[in-house]
């Protein structure tokens, strides 16, 4: 029997999760919860489904073997692929479709930092240091970093447990 191919593998589940992500974070846009930091978290957890499923794809493609390389390459490369096409669907959104997400999020971060009792030239200065960060390019590339490390770590910790090496001998 053939070997699967980690890239098949990881190329299609990174498609599968980073439609999902999309379909959440549309939700989240329309309905305005995109303000809530808690839901933040729930593109992650979907990321972390998809490496899951991604690595018992492959153990039941490789006869219930999968060494830990290879768990550790399918998730990772699965995150880039995630983290790529959620990066390029966030651009467009944010910067063709709905403009005003942006501002949104800007206005957010005044009011907790007004909550927080800062003074408004404190204000003014943490939101100038903000803004450079803030660029298009700049958002995009912390996008695909934050989810390869990431989905990094959670394949690390995945494919330590679901690993199932291959005996050296066989008889």
């Amino acid at each position: 029997m053939e070997k699967p191919s980690t890239a098949k593998i990881a190329l299609k589940w990174g498609i599968i999760s980073a439609l999902l992500i999309i379909i959440y974070t549309v939700g989240l846009y329309i309905s305005g919860y995109f303000k809530t930091p808690s839901l933040s978290w729930i593109p992650f957890i979907l990321l972390l489904i998809t490496i899951i499923m991604s690595m018992r794809e492959f153990k039941s493609l490789n006869n219930a073997f999968m060494s830990f390389s290879e768990g550790l390459g399918v998730g990772t490369l699965l995150s880039a692929v995630t983290g790529l096409i959620a990066s390029i669907f966030n651009y467009i959104y944010t910067n063709f479709i709905d403009t005003t997400i942006m501002q949104q999020m800007r206005e957010m971060q005044m009011d907790q930092m007004e909550a927080q009792g800062l003074t408004s030239e404190q204000i003014d200065q943490a939101m100038e240091i903000a803004s450079r960060f803030a660029t298009p390019g700049l958002t995009f590339l912390f996008t695909i970093i934050g989810y390869v490390l990431f989905g990094f770590v959670f394949s690390l910790i995945v494919s330590a447990i679901v690993k199932n090496s291959k005996p050296e001998f066989e008889f």
